[in-house]
């Protein structure tokens, strides 16, 4: 009869990646409540982590690591819609926003598996994309809908 054991390898502090010991120093999201600016915010770096994760996994097609590229090559970029040295922490929402774009289409390409085993960030990696998707759906997805029809006839 054999047993199923779950073997737990403890890294030392050197065989961490660094991304992951800066991010065991930030408290958690509390699991089940609803993200507000400041939760998006506090998770938006294990987000671009995990976005530069999957452009790099095999598992992932090209098309999609094309996206999450974009999302990582946005964030990155010294050209904003809204630019931080104008807006100041504002210059941060379209990033947000970007990224959290890029989520909400990738979440029904790549396999829930591929995505946890990247995901640095403390909870479940799906809830939180859930709750940084629907933050900025109920914060901004009216809004730009509706700037978008004033815009295109």
């Amino acid at each position: 009869m054999t047993q199923d054991r779950t073997v737990e390898i403890e890294l030392g502090v050197r065989d961490q990646r660094l991304y992951d010991r800066l991010r065991s120093r930030v408290r958690p999201l509390v699991p089940g409540a609803h993200s507000d600016l400041r939760d998006v915010l506090l998770a938006f770096p294990d987000l671009v982590m995990l976005l530069a994760r999957l452009v790099r996994d095999e598992r992932v097609k090209v098309g999609d690591k094309a996206l999450a590229l974009f999302g990582v090559a946005y964030v990155l970029s010294p050209f904003d819609l809204l630019p931080v040295w104008l807006f100041g922490p504002l210059g941060a929402v379209d990033d947000v926003l970007v990224v959290a774009a890029t989520f909400s289409r990738l979440m029904n390409h790549v396999h829930p598996d591929v995505v946890r085993s990247h995901w640095s960030g403390q909870g479940d990696a799906l809830e939180l994309i859930h709750r940084a998707t629907d933050w900025s759906e109920r914060q901004f997805g009216k809004r730009l809908r509706r700037a978008l029809q004033r815009l295109l006839p």
